[in-house]
């Protein structure tokens, strides 16, 4: 017979699953917070240069999935960015936290896959999982943990980063399976990034160490990254008779105003598996007109309606509002709460 797991903080009244009302504030007493069904995500705010505040702590930049783990007694779930159950395709992270011997948690943090070299790769990830919108068991996923905002009873989210931090460092205690801390960074935070940036990585999150958990993009944490990758709606596809699955490329669209502005074209980054899915996909959503102003040459281009979101690496943008050396990474996934990029008007 299991062992029930004991609390790391230790209160003197059992824990209660049960309680999901707010404590009453006359009634001291109740040692208890009730555990959040669910807390929106805190985001990082893209910045083209790390920050000048030396207390800033930094962490590496992960590309895969958004997640919060929630283990309670009555079980574990993994809710992606939207608020969605996805415990069932990380069955392997979901195991690791059953182990972690605490009676009840929330952990912030992201699941990946990760390359021979230790890098997280999207692309991996989501063939791991059966492709965009798969709901495969991915076996060789990884949680890397950042944050911590409930323990055995008590509601973290007012407490400042680093003691979340210290306190989330404690309870994987070293871990190196499905469950790993996400390691702070030393160094001043230009060499961090240009280190980075040398080892392929994708980027750098800095966050301030006296930062409560706030969410949305508050300028607590800050993103810079290597290489600029963005999220853009598929609004059609070039034809052709040599290409791969015989796509050409990608047409893309970013939002802007009330509408879509076209971005440019990528035809990079996608494998002859990858372009005859796509264009199954595409060809399900065909429209006669583009859905947007298009300016670029029409022979050739089949539209679809503005429903597949393509995650886009590139380098810069032209003059005229194109991406270049654009490479296709991946589809994101609705229940991704996956952001298409707004142009300022």
């Amino acid at each position: 017979m299991s062992k029930r797991p004991q609390p790391l903080l230790a209160d003197d009244k059992p824990l209660k699953s049960s309680a999901h009302k707010r404590r009453d504030p006359t009634q001291p007493s109740l040692l208890l917070d009730p555990m959040p069904l669910r807390v929106e995500p805190a985001l990082a705010l893209l910045k083209p240069r790390p920050p000048g505040d030396p207390r800033f702590i930094a962490e590496v930049k992960f590309d895969g999935y958004r997640g919060a783990l929630h283990i309670e007694p009555g079980g574990v779930r993994f809710l992606t960015r939207g608020g969605h159950d996805w415990t069932e395709r990380f069955p392997g992270i979901a195991d690791a936290a059953r182990d972690l011997g605490v009676a009840s948690a929330i952990l912030d943090g992201e699941a990946v896959v990760l390359d021979e070299q230790g890098r997280s790769d999207f692309a991996a990830l989501q063939r791991s999982l059966g492709g965009r919108g798969g709901k495969l068991p991915s076996g060789n996923s990884v949680f890397y943990a950042f944050d911590l905002l409930y323990l055995d009873g008590h509601d973290l989210q007012k407490m400042e980063l680093s003691s979340r931090r210290h306190l989330l460092e404690e309870l994987l205690d070293g871990r190196e399976g499905a469950i790993r801390f996400s390691e702070q960074i030393e160094g001043d935070a230009v060499s961090i990034f240009n280190a980075a940036c040398e080892h392929g990585l994708e980027g750098v999150i800095f966050k301030h160490p006296d930062s409560p958990y706030r969410s949305g993009r508050t300028g607590d944490w800050i993103k810079v990254k290597c290489i600029q990758s963005e999220s853009f709606f598929i609004v059609g596809y070039e034809k052709s008779a040599v290409a791969r699955g015989g796509v050409g490329s990608l047409l893309l669209a970013a939002h802007k105003g009330n509408g879509l502005q076209y971005v440019g074209s990528v035809g990079t980054g996608f494998k002859s598996k990858d372009a005859a899915e796509l264009r199954e996909m595409l060809d399900k959503l065909a429209m006669k007109k583009p859905p947007l102003f298009y300016d670029g040459p029409r022979k050739n281009v089949a539209w679809a309606r503005p429903t597949l979101i393509a995650e886009i690496e590139y380098r810069a943008w032209t003059d005229d509002g194109k991406l270049r050396h654009a490479s296709y990474k991946g589809l994101r996934d609705v229940q991704d709460n996956a952001a298409v990029l707004v142009i300022e008007a």
